[in-house]
């Protein structure tokens, strides 16, 4: 019996989607809910599973088509089995399983796991990048994540020589001396990304104002009480950004126009803070977005941000941890960046730009003291908020992190 593979139905803001990767070739057999196919959305990627046993007949969409909403990507004939499975494959699999931490090293992120094997890795905390799959193409098995679970029960000092070996220097793309090129077509995320990012220069009044912030009593405090924080909330670490955006909802309460947004010739005030947290991925910018951020604890709010960023490193990030928000928060200071304009992403009116902590001589009180400072860029739309609002925004933010009991006392 043939089954139509078909395209995921597509959120409304979702217009149509690329087959980015095809996961099986005809003829080869798949298995019920195993990954056949990748659509490449302008937000996100999304996964299509086999319905049913069987072997993939036809591929009706090849790698780089655009698909509508629920259109036929291909054919899967239900209950037939593939024309050649090598014999010797199960025979290699204890073998290929010995040699998974050096094979784990080289395999970086590229890792192709079974949606039963990934479920099971994350409820046993291992790693997938760690794993080396058994099954066809590389694809990690659920016997693959059992094999490793035991493994680290009975050895669990064996992996640290893997482990270490692991990092490497990536190769140049071009040797030295090479005049050639490399062209490839820019995807669907990063297309977006810019036709936002222009779309922001040149429909915006924006304007960024700058502010300095004293980084030493927010790295005292972490100091003091990262190892109980840690221990207290399961493992979650302590960092900059749950301060940044603890006092950038409270900043926001005060100054309700800097997390208002446009729409058409109305503005509409949030009752809510929903803060936007640009990760960098792979694929290009994504910024997903802590909910009612205003409710949060610290330990929810370094917990969801550490969780997006693995969802962003493997690419499960879905539409709805990207939709909405009303304030963003980019960190450029990971990458070492010392001052820098963020551009507003629309329908918000504002975002806010942290940066590299730097020892810099500082007056204070009549003498020259080293601190660690911080510079701050809050980028705007001027059509709506005045420099004042900005400036005081940027001001209250400054105030809350140079002395965060404020944060607790509300004041």
């Amino acid at each position: 019996m043939a089954i139509e593979i078909k395209a995921p139905t597509f959120p409304e803001s979702v217009a149509d989607g690329t087959v980015a990767t095809w996961h099986k070739k005809p003829g080869e057999a798949v298995k019920r809910d195993e990954l056949i196919v990748d659509i490449e959305t302008d937000k996100v990627v999304m996964e299509v599973l086999a319905e049913a046993d069987g072997v993939l007949a036809e591929i009706v969409k090849n790698e780089g088509d655009t698909v509508l909403s629920g259109e036929v990507l291909g054919k899967l004939n239900e209950g037939a089995s593939a024309a050649a499975a090598p014999a010797a494959a199960p025979a290699a699999a204890p073998a290929a399983q010995q040699a998974a931490p050096a094979a784990a090293a080289a395999a970086g992120d590229d890792q192709i796991l079974a949606p039963a094997a990934r479920k099971l890795a994350e409820e046993n905390g291992i790693d997938p990048n760690s794993l080396s799959g058994t099954g066809k193409g590389g694809r990690v098995t659920k016997e693959d994540v059992v094999a490793a679970i035991e493994a680290k029960k009975s050895a669990p000092a064996a992996a640290a020589p893997a482990k270490a070996a692991a990092p490497a220097a990536e190769a140049p793309i071009f040797a030295a001396g090479d005049r050639v090129e490399k062209r490839v077509p820019m995807t669907r995320l990063r297309a977006k990304v810019a036709e936002r990012l222009v779309e922001a220069q040149s429909s915006m009044a924006m304007l960024t104002t700058f502010n300095e912030v004293n980084m030493k009593p927010i790295m005292d405090l972490r100091s003091k009480y990262k190892d109980l924080f840690e221990k207290k909330h399961n493992g979650v670490r302590l960092g900059f950004m749950s301060f940044f955006v603890k006092a950038a909802t409270e900043a926001l309460k005060r100054q309700p126009g800097v997390n208002a947004s446009i729409d058409g010739n109305d503005i509409v005030y949030h009752g809510y803070q929903d803060i936007g947290v640009a990760v960098s991925s792979d694929r290009g910018l994504v910024v997903p977005v802590l909910r009612n951020a205003e409710l949060m604890s610290l330990a929810e709010i370094e917990g969801s941000i550490t969780a997006f960023g693995k969802k962003a490193k493997d690419g499960k990030l879905t539409i709805d941890d990207m939709t909405g928000g009303t304030f963003t928060i980019s960190n450029g200071g990971v990458f070492g960046s010392l001052l820098s304009t963020p551009i507003v992403n629309p329908p918000q009116t504002a975002i806010l730009g942290m940066h590299k902590i730097q020892e810099r001589p500082m007056a204070v009180n009549g003498q020259v003291v080293i601190l660690p400072m911080m510079y701050l860029a809050l980028s705007y739309d001027h059509r709506l908020i005045d420099g004042k609002e900005a400036v005081t925004f940027l001001v209250t933010l400054k105030d809350l992190l140079e002395d965060p009991a404020r944060l607790l006392l509300d004041i």
